[in-house]
């Protein structure tokens, strides 16, 4: 029997309105208005039936000339690819340093943690800093040294078949008292910890940890000063996520970046209504609100994630079909804790929405952006 989630069936009205396709020409004016607003010359963006939408040049660029340069909507770091690199939460700039970026690797190679181990995968990306904050690369990188010991356990067999390096030579990397040759012509910016306190995100810039913090992380942030109205549930929705399938991950960002832009749009709208009326808005005039805030996410291709997720090589095609029952099984499990965590009443139907939309990543960093 197939598994109806209740928000489902509760608002699919609401639901339908925001899985929608937007007409052509409300796609058109979306896209005219967004260059228009972003001052992109010479570029436009055309919709064709067979390939669907795309950016077309108007006019002749010169070699080297900066053609398009946009922040994305969302987007999240892979969690293997969290062990290989240190990237800034919000734009996925290169942050540390050259000698912190390969001496953090190689400790974390010796603790046997890989991409492809995944109890090293689900404990670093979840449980890394829980007790350490900090300001600049250098303490940072203490921090990895101080937080990872219990990653040990999962050490693999293969490590120790490579030959070691010196003693201290890892440590003078990530502490920064090696210095690689030429490492200073490739300077990385300092890397600045979430102001919420939750020691996982970390950013190339005030600017990008206060854009990141108003766009979703103010609500998945689990330190001490994160909105959300239940951090025991938030670590239990990322610890399914580690386990189970990071998309969800994006997911969360995709849903609190709506209930954010929604908050926003219905203060405006309330405050403009005083201005004309004293009565209160009524319930049905929420969802134009939330489809308001739902349009950046709309404009983009959206199907239901457990249709159009690949069949792993090791699941036979007579089995698709219980393969994408249970697939959908995660999805319901992990909207369930994501609800759990933070709650919004008038945010409720784009939950749904929200696992439905997400397509499968490609990338080792996979974004939704306005293109």
């Amino acid at each position: 029997m197939e598994s109806i989630c209740p928000i489902d069936s509760q608002f699919s009205h609401e639901i339908s309105a925001l899985l929608k396709p937007p007409p052509a020409h409300q796609l058109q004016e979306y896209f005219d208005n967004l260059i228009r607003t972003r001052q992109y010359l010479g570029l436009k963006v055309k919709h064709d039936g067979e390939f669907g939408k795309g950016v077309y040049a108007d006019l002749d660029f010169g070699e080297g000339e900066l053609v398009l340069k946009d922040q994305i909507l969302v987007g999240a770091q892979h969690s293997s690819n969290k062990i290989n690199c240190l990237v800034c939460s919000f734009c996925f700039r290169f942050i540390g340093s050259i000698e912190l970026q390969i001496g953090r690797r190689l400790y974390l190679q010796g603790l046997g943690v890989s991409t492809s181990n995944g109890c090293g995968r689900e404990t670093f990306s979840h449980n890394s800093h829980d007790h350490c904050q900090v300001d600049s690369s250098e303490d940072e990188d203490n921090c990895y040294m101080e937080e990872h010991d219990e990653l040990g356990e999962c050490a693999s067999s293969s490590s120790k078949d490579k030959v070691p390096l010196p003693k201290g030579v890892v440590e003078s990397l990530m502490n920064g008292e090696l210095a690689l040759p030429y490492s200073k012509e490739f300077p990385l910016p300092s890397a600045i910890a979430c102001s919420g306190g939750c020691g996982e995100a970390y950013y190339c810039s005030k600017l990008c940890a206060e854009a990141d913090w108003e766009s979703s992380h103010s609500l998945l942030c689990t330190g001490e000063k994160s909105e959300s109205i239940c951090r025991e549930a938030l670590s239990k929705f990322i610890q399914h996520a580690n386990e189970t399938n990071d998309i969800f991950l994006l997911a969360a960002k995709v849903i609190c970046f709506t209930i954010l832009r929604y908050k926003k749009l219905k203060t405006a709208h309330l405050k403009e209504q005083e201005k004309y009326t004293s009565a209160i808005v009524l319930k049905n005039g929420d969802l134009p609100l939330l489809l308001e805030a739902w349009k950046p996410i709309s404009m983009g291709f959206k199907k239901r994630w457990w249709d159009c997720i690949a069949l792993p090589d090791d699941v036979h095609s007579c089995d698709e079909a219980a393969f994408r029952a249970q697939i959908k099984e995660l999805a319901f499990t992990s909207l369930k804790l994501l609800k759990e965590a933070i709650f919004c009443k008038g945010c409720e139907p784009c939950i749904l929405s929200s696992t439905k939309a997400i397509d499968h990543p490609l990338s080792k960093s996979c974004c939704l952006s306005n293109f």
